[in-house]
């Protein structure tokens, strides 16, 4: 083992949308008790997603495995509308978690659905996201993955706007509205971009760290979105890059030729983790931890109306460790 020093990437870990999440069910679950049903994870990670079942959170697919009288969080990707509209039919007390930019993705489309558009979406098929974003319509919005896809899009009409995935790698997504551009030179893009400030700030500071360290840790499930594309921007870089869920998962071998590891999270990771695999790695013999400067985020998304606010300290349970502050 040869490494003297480890780089942590600043911002990394939880964005505010998903912090508003897992806080929506933590207090749901104070307020009304468990268990709490939540479609989908609510976040993809497994930490986040264990640590709410030991609390008596329920994670569900299907609607039909939700008792009557029951509360129901929709996770942080978003749902459907024929979700939506279903879960309000049942009469379930209902939290929306949708990570309000994914929210305003969702009022864009069906904004402009109105005013007769239809829409090419940027995305990755299967992705809880993308399939809450086109389910808020029945038809006229075309999922592209790549720029190759874009020339198979055969809309009905002349009005084309376009919409992403929040999570997705700019590099990646802006190749694709080049191409959506030039296939759709009217092509009605959104005032701001879809893809979220968490997930451009990630990826900017892997960016910046990937050209200082030999390898690059970052720390998320393998189902998360944002995190795989965060490994994707410093492999790109030339820099060879892990995924792990939790410290465990370090292999030694990475570490073989490297004197500077870089560490980061995904959006949909907690700082515990990183603060485990610090450890880990001071274990190991690491004796350096610095962190690089970057963007101070303190972007804070309200509470639904139901679940108290924060200011009046109310619905106070023990310190999460989901919660639990940077080093």
């Amino acid at each position: 083992m040869s490494i003297e020093e480890v780089v942590l990437a600043e911002p990394r870990g939880f964005c505010a949308g998903v912090d508003r999440a897992i806080e929506i069910v933590e207090r749901a679950l104070l307020k009304f008790g468990a268990p709490i049903y939540v479609r989908h994870e609510i976040v993809h990670n497994t930490f986040v997603v264990d640590s709410l079942k030991a609390k008596g959170a329920v994670f569900i697919e299907n609607l039909d495995e939700v008792p009557a009288g029951a509360t129901l969080v929709f996770s942080a990707h978003g749902v459907s509308k024929s979700v939506r509209d279903e879960a309000q039919r049942r009469g379930f007390r209902i939290f929306d978690a949708t990570c309000p930019l994914v929210t305003k993705v969702h009022v864009e489309v069906a904004k402009l659905a109105r005013e007769g558009y239809e829409f090419v979406m940027i995305g990755h098929k299967g992705h809880p996201e993308v399939e809450g974003t086109m389910g808020q319509l029945g038809a006229g919005i075309y999922l592209v993955e790549t720029v190759d896809d874009v020339a198979r899009v055969q809309p009905r009409g002349e009005r084309i706007a376009v919409v992403t995935q929040t999570t997705l790698s700019v590099d990646d997504a802006a190749q694709i509205l080049a191409a959506v551009k030039v296939r759709f030179p009217e092509v009605r893009e959104p005032k701001k971009q879809d893809i979220c400030y968490a997930t451009q700030n990630r990826q900017d500071a892997v960016k910046a760290m990937a050209r200082a360290v030999d390898v690059v840790i970052v720390v998320g499930s393998p189902t998360s979105s944002n995190s795989n594309r965060l490994r994707e921007v410093a492999e790109r870089l030339g820099t060879p890059a892990y995924m792990v869920d939790s410290a465990d998962d370090l292999q030694a071998a990475w570490f073989a030729a490297g004197r500077r590891v870089g560490l980061t999270a995904g959006a949909s990771a907690p700082e515990v983790l990183v603060q485990q695999v610090v450890a880990r790695l001071r274990e190991l013999g690491v004796a350096a931890v610095r962190k690089l400067d970057g963007v101070r985020e303190s972007v804070q998304f309200p509470l639904p109306l139901g679940l108290g606010d924060r200011s009046m300290g109310d619905l106070k349970g023990p310190v999460s460790p989901l919660h639990s502050s940077r080093s």
